[in-house]
């Protein structure tokens, strides 16, 4: 049993959030963990790099995959602030991360409205964890961009 619970690695997603909105960045952010261990964690970088690709999960998946030294990332758990969108549901699928932990739903852009088989058949699904928090990010970044 884990003594470490979804609430706690949502929490570490959060910072990752919350680091992007400093930097004028959407505040998404996802770790992967492996053994109750963080293995990746990352923040959307879209405007940094320039790259409409540099989500939040595609850059923690990147990164999990160089630590593993692996493309299935089958035993880990993807956690991030927002429902991935239809890009990230793809790479999230392709590498199989055996489950996925969302904050907040992404009625506008998130996978479950537009691609719900996008995901491994095998993975794992939970949605709601630390919701407040993760869409109150949200919904202060934009409030402040408006």
């Amino acid at each position: 049993m884990s003594l470490l619970g979804d609430d706690y690695f949502m929490k570490q997603a959060l910072a990752e959030a919350r680091l992007a909105a400093e930097e004028g960045e959407v505040p998404v952010g996802a770790v992967i963990v492996c053994n109750d261990r963080i293995i990746a964690r990352a923040h959307n970088q879209t405007e940094r790099l320039n790259d409409p690709t540099a989500h939040a999960e595609m850059l923690a998946i990147t990164a999990a995959t160089g630590v593993l030294g692996a493309k299935y990332l089958s035993d880990c758990k993807l956690y991030v602030t927002v429902e991935p969108c239809v890009m990230c549901a793809g790479a999230i699928g392709w590498s199989q991360i055996g489950t996925i932990i969302y904050g907040a739903s992404d009625e506008k852009r998130g996978f479950s409205t537009y691609a719900p088989l996008a995901m491994h058949p095998k993975a794992v699904i939970k949605s709601g964890v630390l919701e407040q928090e993760c869409a109150g990010e949200m919904t202060v970044f934009f409030k402040k961009r408006r």
